[in-house]
């Protein structure tokens, strides 16, 4: 099985320091700081890398799902909206909402929706993250048999 790597520098202290981040892959490689996490500036974090992993994660597990149960769909569109809060034991992920945003046909309300479910719970990501809520809003879209 293939192995995935990813690659953090971090300079200096915590509200002052700056860190690159990049993917093995090479496909990805930008600056993170105290405050592209924790406020406006320019450049990534932890919890919007996370969420990027989610959502492509899910989508392909609900491609694969509704193509086993129906046929392939013809777009999937998910964002991720990563809670990051303060809590009693430190700053946490409180939950991530998931929507999704599915065009296809040839397939009935009630099982784009268990299907949907199921690959919320199945994929390695969500499973990954099984300390945190995932809420999902999922949305059949265009020619859809109701």
């Amino acid at each position: 099985m293939p192995i995935r790597k990813a690659h953090a520098v971090w300079e200096g202290d915590l509200p002052r320091g700056k860190g690159q981040m990049s993917l093995g892959s090479g496909a990805y490689e930008g600056a993170y700081s105290f405050q592209t996490r924790m406020g406006d500036t320019p450049g990534t974090n932890p919890e919007e890398l996370i969420g990027a992993a989610l959502a492509g994660c899910f989508s392909m597990a609900l491609s694969n799902g509704l193509t086993q149960a129906a046929q392939a769909p013809e777009r999937i569109r998910t964002d991720a909206e990563v809670h990051f809060e303060k809590r009693d034991g430190g700053w946490a992920i409180s939950r991530i909402d998931l929507t999704t945003d599915v065009e296809m046909a040839g397939i009935d309300e009630a099982a784009f929706r268990a299907i949907a479910e199921e690959a919320k719970k199945a994929c390695p990501v969500s499973k990954a993250l099984t300390g945190t809520e995932i809420r999902l809003e999922a949305h059949l879209l265009s020619g859809a048999t109701r």
